[in-house]
C-alpha cells in the first residue's frame, strides 16, 4: 500500500477507535427503568435497616425497664411477705406501707414508660415487615432488570472484541511509530488523532491551514502532515 494509503489506515483505525469509545460508553450507561428499581431497593434496604436499627434501641430501653420492673414487683412481693411476718406493731407496719408504696409508685413510673415503647416497637415490627414485603415483590422485577443489563454488556463487549480484532489487524500493517504517535496525540485531543480538511479549514479545529500545509496534507505521504493549531494529523479524504 502506498503512503496515502497508510494514512487511510490509520483513518479507518480510528474509526474503530472511536466505535469502541461508543460502546465503551454504552456500556456504562444504564437503562433508566433498572436505574429507578435500584434506586427503589436502595431505600428500601436504608429504610428498612434504620427501623431494624431504631427497633433494637426501643427494644433494649424495653428489656431494661422491664428488668426495673420486675426487680420492683419482685421487691414489693418480698416485702409484703415481710410485712405479714414481721410486722408485729404499728411503727413497722407503718415502715413496710411506706416501703411499699414507693416501689408501687415506682411500679408505676415503669409501666407508664413502657406503654409508649411497646406502642413504638409494635410500629416498627410492622413497618419493617412492610418493608420486607416491598423488598420481595421487587426482586423477581429487578433480576429480570439485572438479566436484560447484563445481556446487553455481553453483547456490547461482543461487539467491542469484534472491532477490536480488525483493529489489531489494520494497526499491524501500519508503522509502529505512526500509530504510536496517533494514540498519543488521540490520548490529548479527546480522542481524535487524525481528522480531514475541507475548504482548507481543519475539521479537528476549525482553522483555516496555510496553503503550503494543505498541499503537503493533500499528497498524504509520510511523514504525516499536522494541523498547525491542533496538532492532529491531516488527511484528505477521498470525495
Amino acid at each position: 500500500m502506498n503512503e496515502s494509503g497508510e494514512l487511510e489506515r490509520l483513518y479507518q483505525v480510528q474509526q474503530l477507535d472511536l466505535e469502541l469509545d461508543r460502546l465503551s460508553h454504552q456500556e456504562g450507561e444504564i437503562a433508566g427503568e433498572l436505574k429507578e428499581a435500584r434506586a427503589q431497593q436502595e431505600r428500601i434496604n436504608n429504610d428498612l435497616e434504620d427501623a431494624e436499627i431504631t427497633l433494637e434501641s426501643v427494644e433494649r430501653q424495653i428489656r431494661r425497664l422491664e428488668l426495673d420492673l420486675a426487680t420492683s414487683q419482685d421487691q414489693i412481693a418480698r416485702n409484703k411477705s415481710e410485712q405479714d411476718k414481721n410486722a408485729t406493731n404499728a411503727k413497722l407496719q407503718s415502715q413496710y406501707e411506706n416501703v411499699i408504696q414507693q416501689l408501687g409508685e415506682r411500679v408505676s413510673d415503669y409501666e407508664e414508660a413502657l406503654a409508649p415503647l411497646y406502642e413504638r416497637q409494635a410500629a416498627l415490627q410492622e413497618r419493617a415487615r412492610e418493608l420486607r414485603t416491598e423488598h420481595r415483590s421487587l426482586r423477581p422485577t429487578l433480576g429480570s432488570l439485572e438479566d436484560a443489563d447484563e445481556a446487553r454488556v455481553q453483547q456490547l463487549r461482543a461487539d467491542g472484541q469484534e472491532r477490536r480484532e480488525r483493529r489489531r489487524e489494520l494497526a499491524a500493517k501500519l508503522e509502529a511509530r505512526l500509530v504510536k504517535e496517533y494514540e498519543l496525540i488521540r490520548k490529548s485531543k479527546k480522542g481524535i488523532g487524525i481528522v480531514s480538511f475541507e475548504g482548507g479549514r481543519c475539521k479537528g479545529c476549525n482553522v483555516i491551514l496555510p496553503t503550503n500545509v494543505q498541499q503537503r496534507a493533500a499528497l498524504g505521504r509520510l511523514p504525516a502532515v499536522k494541523c498547525p493549531s491542533c496538532g492532529r494529523f491531516l488527511i484528505k479524504l477521498s470525495e
